[in-house]
Parts: structure tokens; sequence; C-alpha cells
């Protein structure tokens, strides 16, 4: 079920970043608790209407962007917003945090600092970098402190810090959701955007996009 049946707002969300609303899953009841807690991340998004509508549905939201103006800020009782951009790696230590381009930590790493051990949703338009953030939380288990993953995936081009051949590029695609796979979590939804390039891996793809929004549920969820 997508965000909107969830509001009384009028104003519709861009695109259906669709969460499972199953009964046989604890998030509508972490929901109608007031209990869940929801991790956007993304790169200067400006369509927020999804985390606002689960803030005003009582969740605690947090959003992760590298272009807010400050490091931290609140709005309203259950929306958050931070100055971080999530990676697939840690800062450098050696390098001075004012020589850093922005402020990027690991999911796991995050986590940690908020004290924070389960995320209900996370949700990740990164902008070819969702290949290797997803990676990441896979190898280091962060992936079973979740209970439902809505990711934008990009495949007009293999993505940040991925190589190889097209066969390779494929491979480690596929490697990464049959892990997901591996771990309980079940696709409910997807979503191809039309009105982003019709292109996979460079070349033209008649009847695909370049793009697209992908839904899981982690069936083993508590």
């Amino acid at each position: 079920m997508n965000m909107n049946s969830l509001t009384d707002n009028s104003e519709t969300i861009k695109k259906p970043w669709s969460i499972c609303l199953d009964d046989r899953f604890s998030l509508v009841h972490r929901i109608k608790s007031k209990q869940c807690r929801l991790y956007s991340l993304g790169l200067s998004s400006d369509d927020n209407q999804f985390e606002i509508s689960l803030a005003n549905s009582g969740c605690e939201v947090h959003r992760f962007d590298p272009s807010i103006k400050s490091a931290h800020i609140q709005e309203g009782r259950h929306l958050w917003n931070h100055r971080l951009s999530i990676d697939w790696r840690d800062p450098n230590p050696a390098i001075a945090p004012h020589k850093l381009r922005s402020h990027t930590k690991k999911l796991g790493t995050i986590l940690n600092e908020f004290g924070h051990q389960k995320i209900d949703v996370l949700k990740a338009d990164m902008e070819s970098a969702e290949w290797k953030i997803l990676e990441n939380l896979i190898l280091e288990d962060i992936v079973e402190q979740i209970g439902q993953l809505v990711f934008e995936v990009h495949i007009h081009w293999p993505g940040f810090e991925v190589s190889g051949n097209d066969s390779t590029v494929v491979r480690y695609w596929y490697s990464l959701l049959k892990e997901l796979e591996l771990k309980d979590f079940r696709l409910f939804h997807t979503y191809k955007d039309l009105l982003k390039p019709q292109m996979f891996l460079k070349k033209e793809a008649f009847n695909a996009s370049s793009c697209y929004t992908l839904s899981w549920v982690n069936t083993r969820w508590k």
C-alpha cells in the first residue's frame, strides 16, 4: 500500500514509495501504536511527502541529506533532518574532518551513534550509490535490523565503484538481490519510472527504464 492511503493530505506523493501493510507483519501495528521508525536516505531530494506522511502518522522519521544547512533540524514532533550522507564506508580517519567533501558514515555507524537497534522502514534514493550501500548492509548484517526496504535502483550504468563488463555487473546486482531473498526478504512491489531514459548499462532498452523503485519486506521481522 502506498502512503496516499494513510494520509488525508490532498497532495499526492510524486513517486509510489510503497510499504507493506499486511497484518502478518508488524509495520501496520507499529504505525497504529506510533512506535515505528523510518530512515530516509537521499541527495537533495525535494520529494519528502512520504516522510511527512509517516511523521504525521506518528512515526519517528530521520532524513539523511548532506545538502541540509544545519547539522540537525527537527520539524514538528516526529521528523528530524540530519546533514549526513549514508555511505558504504566510514571516512578515512587519516583525513582531517574539515577536508572531507561531505559528512558521510555507514548506516551501522549511525545506528550505533543514535542508539537505534532497529529500523522499520529504510527508504533510499541515492542516485546510483544504492548498490554499494546495499552490499554494505548485507555484508555487515545490518539488513537484518530492517523491517522493509524501499530502494530506488539505477541500471543505466554500473553505479559508483562497480566495475567490470556487462555480465559481471549484472551478476553483481543479481548476487545482492539473491542475498536479500536468502535472508527472507520478499519483493512485494516494483515501480518502473517511465519519465527516466530507456537505458540499460548505457544501451537503449525498449520498454524499459533506467530507474526502478523496489520494495521488500523482511518476513522474519518481529
